[in-house]
């Protein structure tokens, strides 16, 4: 089972750390990618990491301002989001699958019903 936390009330311009953390299972042998929400609209994906941690992705508007990082000791994926704006707004939420899985999610998240709770970051100015 995967837990995201670390979603608040942020002002615009402000950073925020998410974490996913994994519990009865091990995270080191798997990928793992963020993806996000805004009622009303599809899913999009943010942010993937390989299992190892050599291989990462951003979508165009993460690029540069989001970094995804793993911490297989904490069994625990980050995504440290700096710069925010009020587009950011959104419930976070992440998997993990082999790196295949992960990169046909990526494409096709419609397709996955195994959502978490995700955590809500609201960016406001």
């Amino acid at each position: 089972q995967l837990a995201e936390s670390g979603g608040v009330s942020v002002q615009t311009g402000s950073s925020l750390r998410l974490s996913c953390a994994a519990s009865g299972f091990s995270l080191s042998d798997q990928s793992v990618a963020w993806f996000r929400q805004v009622p009303g609209k599809e899913r999009e994906p943010v942010a993937l990491i390989s299992s190892g941690g050599d291989k990462t992705g951003y979508e165009n508007f993460a690029r540069g301002r989001f970094t995804i990082s793993r911490d297989n000791a904490k069994n625990t994926i980050y995504l440290q989001m700096t710069n925010l704006n009020s587009e950011d707004s959104a419930v976070y939420f992440c998997v993990a699958d082999n790196w295949e899985g992960i990169l046909r999610l990526w494409v096709f998240p419609g397709r996955f019903d195994g959502w978490g709770h995700g955590t809500q970051v609201t960016v406001s100015s």
